[in-house]
């Protein structure tokens, strides 16, 4: 499933789209839930997250399209970084995602269609779109 994310009021998307294998039970007949749905894209983000930290310890080099990049983008980052790495426990990443989700905090659309039920049953395709759409929280409301 391609996993997309918007704001409210934004053109710009919140992340660069990516791909995550739906849940196993997801296809047609499945029983998968949100809530699986979730789980299974927050534990994928905290493996790249993880994986990005383990990148960044080596010394890579660089190709003239990645230093032009990084020129444009006002960093050159050849890695070798001797940063202490953190640490995060993908089942409180998870907690907090499906309580920001009861809190409101942001929608899941999938394929078109807004879930409104951690536990409702959803039924996803390789190719289904799932789209997080970030609220803006007004001041004093």
């Amino acid at each position: 499933m391609i996993v997309t994310g918007k704001a409210i009021g934004s053109r710009k998307p919140l992340f660069a789209e990516f791909s995550v294998p739906p849940p196993a039970d997801s296809g047609d007949g499945g029983n998968a839930t949100l809530r699986d749905v979730l789980d299974t894209v927050v534990r994928h983000e905290v493996e790249a997250f993880q994986q990005r930290q383990r990148d960044r310890q080596f010394l890579r080099v660089l190709t003239q399209r990645e230093i032009q990049a990084g020129v444009e983008a006002g960093k050159i980052d050849s890695g070798g970084a001797e940063l202490e790495p953190q640490t995060v426990d993908a089942d409180d990443a998870v907690a907090v995602a499906l309580q920001a989700f009861e809190d409101g905090l942001y929608l899941v659309v999938i394929d078109d269609e807004e879930q409104t039920s951690l536990d409702a049953p959803v039924f996803l395709q390789q190719d289904s779109r799932l789209t997080f759409i970030r609220l803006t929280m007004l001041a004093g409301g």
